[in-house]
């Protein structure tokens, strides 16, 4: 990916709102562990950060969907994507009923 391009721009917030989420859940986990003896309901302090935190992941799941959809950056090469579109019985480039020559 190179540097100073939207594609970069996007992949570095995406990767930042994905550390401070995982740093948030980590974080609400250990609180919610401190207090785990008490019988009373949830504070206000720790809904309002799992709110925070699923909100800015759902922020983080658009961005990844833009670097993926947008900006083509994919994990799979494209010959291991094409696997996904034969189909049993079939070798690869062979039309199907009712194709054209």
């Amino acid at each position: 990916m190179p540097t100073g391009t939207p594609a970069f721009r996007t992949g570095l917030l995406y990767m930042a709102l994905n550390l401070v989420v995982t740093c948030a859940y980590a974080g609400n986990f250990g609180w919610r562990h401190a207090q785990h003896t008490s019988s009373g309901p949830v504070g206000p302090g720790m809904l309002t950060l799992s709110a925070v935190s699923v909100a800015v992941l759902a922020v983080s799941g658009f961005l990844g969907g833009r670097l993926a959809y947008r900006y083509g950056f994919r994990v799979a090469d494209e010959t291991a994507q094409a696997e996904g579109y034969r189909t049993a019985g079939r070798p690869t480039g062979t039309a199907g009923p009712g194709a054209r020559p």
